[in-house]
């Protein structure tokens, strides 16, 4: 016998007890079409790299500059501006959401064993890397609001368009560095990453994005 709804049913189910249409929802799954009364499916997350950190070495000398540019707004907005202005990101007087940036923070010699970790991550510039990385998916830069947002990739962004497209030189190296993480294990210092940079020098090389 086919596995359906008859009309009488349909037209008697506000009338039934709980119990009845427990039974009927049983019998909608039986059909294959799932329980109506159940909880939707999990969300699932998009696929990244999970625990790895990213690069501080390239973030400070190749995404933070992006960050104080002036560059054109593209689309919902007029003329140029940077992101960490005062309205959009600076940390002070920023209304730009989560993420803050430091617009003063001062360039630290990642190759000077004097700068141990515990140096650097009490710098101003630790925290606009700190406040860029939580606004990334490691391994996945489309699907990281840092980038979609400029980007307008299905989501709303205040300061509106800033990237032509996802060829754009500069989002280019965002997306390089987000798909670029430190090795497993590894943490943000590592000079693994350095291999981002030719030559593999994290001051004077230059900043890759192939």
């Amino acid at each position: 016998m086919p596995c359906q709804l008859t009309t009488m049913t349909r037209r008697t189910a506000p009338a039934l007890g709980l119990g009845a249409l427990s039974m009927m929802a049983l019998l909608l799954a039986a059909c294959g079409g799932g329980n109506p009364l159940d909880n939707p499916p999990p969300v699932a997350n998009p696929p990244g790299t999970t625990g790895q950190k990213l690069s501080f070495a390239y973030f400070q000398r190749c995404v933070q500059p992006i960050l104080l540019a002036q560059l054109p707004v593209l689309q919902g907005g007029a003329g140029v501006n940077t992101c960490a202005s005062g309205g959009c990101h600076d940390d002070a007087t920023g209304t730009g959401g989560a993420l803050r940036i430091r617009p003063q923070a001062a360039q630290i010699d990642v190759t000077d064993a004097a700068n141990t970790a515990t140096v650097i991550r009490a710098s101003d510039m630790y925290k606009n890397f700190y406040s860029a990385q939580a606004a990334t998916l490691p391994g996945g830069a489309l699907q990281s609001r840092l980038l979609d947002k400029p980007l307008l990739l299905g989501v709303l962004h205040g300061g509106g368009q800033i990237f032509a497209s996802a060829n754009d030189a500069n989002a280019l190296v965002i997306a390089y560095w987000i798909n670029h993480p430190a090795p497993q294990g590894q943490d943000e210092f590592s000079t693994a990453t350095w291999s981002m940079f030719t030559p593999a020098d994290p001051v004077n090389g230059t900043c890759n994005t192939q």
